[in-house]
C-alpha cells in the first residue's frame, strides 16, 4: 500500500509553565493514496492542531511527519512554502475566495502564484466534475455558498497535490449543500485518486468518507 502521508508520535503543547494545554499526545497515523479520511472531534479535541501541522503551518514539538517520504518537520520555511504551493491543497470553512476575481481566476490562482501556466482542459474537466463549469466568469458574490465551496475544492484539486486538507468545509452551508459538497469530495477522491483529509464535528458528513477517525483530548480513540 502506498502511504502519501505518515505521522509518527507527534506531540504539540501550548501554554507556559503554569498553564499547559496538550493539544496532541504522541499521535501516529497513515494516509493512503486516493483515500478520503474524516477526522471527527469536539472543539478543543486537537483536530485543528493536527491539520495545521499536516499543512506545515505549525511544527510539532516532537515526532515526524513524512509527506511523499520526506520529513517535512526538518525543512526550512522557504522549502515549506514551496511544499504548500505544490503538494498541499487547502479547503476552508469560509471558502477563502478572492472577491475581485472570477471563479476561474480563483481556481487557477495557486498555479499562477507558483509561476506556472494552467492546463485549461484539466481545469475545465475539474469544474465540470464539480458542477461549476457555468460559474467560470462569475464573481464569488454572484455564486451561492455551495458554488463557492465547490470552487474552493476545484482550486485545491487543480494543482494535483499529494494531499488535500479540508477544515470544516461544510460549516457555512445548509444541509442540502453540505451533503452535496461532501459527496463531491468523495467523488473527487475516487476519480482523481486524490488523498483528502477532512476534519469535522459532524458525524453525518464524516460518514461519506472511506475512513473515520475520532480524536479526543489530543489522542485518537
Amino acid at each position: 500500500m502506498s502511504y502519501v502521508l505518515q505521522v509518527s508520535d507527534i506531540s504539540k503543547t501550548y501554554g507556559n509553565d503554569k498553564i499547559k494545554v496538550h493539544a496532541l499526545k504522541k499521535s501516529s497515523l497513515t494516509f493512503s493514496q486516493g483515500e478520503f479520511t474524516a477526522i471527527i472531534g469536539k472543539s478543543g479535541s486537537g483536530k485543528s492542531t493536527l491539520l495545521r501541522i499536516l499543512g506545515t503551518l505549525e511544527r510539532p514539538d516532537a515526532g515526524e511527519v513524512l509527506l511523499d517520504g520526506e520529513n517535512i518537520c526538518r525543512l526550512s520555511d522557504k522549502k515549506l512554502s514551496e511544499i504548500r504551493r505544490r503538494k498541499i491543497g487547502f479547503i476552508y470553512q469560509d471558502y477563502s475566495l478572492f472577491p475581485e476575481y472570477t471563479a476561474y481566476e480563483n481556481i487557477v490562482m495557486p498555479i499562477h502564484l507558483d509561476g506556472r501556466t494552467e492546463n485549461k482542459h484539466i481545469i475545465k474537466d475539474i469544474m465540470n466534475t464539480l458542477g461549476i463549469l457555468s460559474c467560470g466568469d462569475r464573481f464569488p458574490a454572484e455564486m451561492s455558498g455551495g458554488e463557492q465551496q465547490r470552487t474552493a475544492i476545484a482550486r485545491a484539486l487543480c494543482i494535483s497535490p499529494s494531499v488535500i486538507l479540508a477544515d470544516e468545509p461544510t460549516g457555512n452551508l445548509d444541509a442540502e449543500n453540505a451533503n452535496e459538497v461532501v459527496m463531491l469530495m468523495s467523488k473527487a477522491a475516487r476519480l482523481y485518486n486524490q488523498t483528502i483529509i477532512m476534519v469535522t464535528h459532524d458525524r453525518q458528513m464524516a460518514d461519506y468518507a472511506d475512513r473515520v477517525l475520532k480524536i479526543c483530548d489530543g489522542m485518537f480513540v
